[in-house]
C-alpha cells in the first residue's frame, strides 16, 4: 500500500480548525493535520477563502466515505485525488 494524503475543504478558518481537533478523536489520526488557507483565484477578499485540512494517511488506512461524511457536518467535501 502507499501512502495516501486527504484534502479536506472547508468554508472558513473555524470550521478547518474545528475538523483538525476531531479528526485525532474520531479517526484515531496521530499526525497533526495541516491547515491551509485557499484564496480563490483572483480574489483579494479573505472572506472569499476556503480552508483545506491536510490528512497524512500512512498505508492508506482512512476510509474515504467516512471523511466525506465527516466533514459534510461542516459543509466540507474531500478533494478527489
Amino acid at each position: 500500500m502507499s501512502d495516501v494524503r486527504h484534502v479536506l475543504v472547508l468554508p472558513d478558518r473555524d470550521a478547518a480548525e474545528e475538523v483538525a481537533r476531531e479528526l485525532g478523536e474520531r479517526f484515531a489520526v496521530t499526525e497533526e493535520p495541516q491547515l491551509v488557507r485557499d484564496a480563490l483565484a483572483g480574489e483579494d477578499d479573505a472572506e472569499d477563502a476556503q480552508w483545506l485540512v491536510v490528512v497524512e494517511d500512512p498505508g492508506g488506512r482512512l476510509d474515504a466515505t467516512e471523511l466525506d461524511t465527516f466533514v459534510a457536518d461542516w459543509d466540507g467535501w474531500r478533494e478527489e485525488p
